[in-house]
């Protein structure tokens, strides 16, 4: 399951898909799903959309770049399925978040503890 979460970890932004990734855990695609959802608290996709919306929320902080060109850098297909699920994981939508988001004077890594998502 670690090798499966690395890899999602690695290249969160290419397409990846279970049978994929339950290839890499050496397991099969339903046996994956349910060990991967026992094991992290949450499905492989879920956790592959958290990844990618955390990744989105520190380019909306640290850099002036379109919504759309983070929503595609960070591997969603549409500015749509983006923001929905933007939504979902923190609460407000992209433009509010960078909005609201400002770059205080404390190491990036101390600003990704504390805004990363809850599962």
């Amino acid at each position: 399951m670690l090798r499966a979460r690395d890899a999602m970890d690695r290249a969160y932004a290419q397409p990846l898909d279970v049978p994929a990734l339950a290839r890499i855990a050496h397991v099969s695609e339903a046996h994956f799903i349910r060990v991967f959802r026992a094991t992290f608290g949450e499905t492989p996709h879920r956790y592959l959309q958290r990844r990618r919306v955390e990744r989105a929320m520190s380019l909306l902080r640290d850099t002036d770049r379109s919504v759309t060109d983070i929503c595609f850098e960070v591997g969603f297909g549409s500015p749509g399925t983006f923001s929905r699920t933007f939504r979902d994981i923190v609460g407000r939508s992209p433009r509010a978040y960078r909005k609201e988001a400002t770059a205080a004077g404390v190491p990036t890594c101390f600003a990704m503890a504390w805004t990363r998502p809850s599962a």
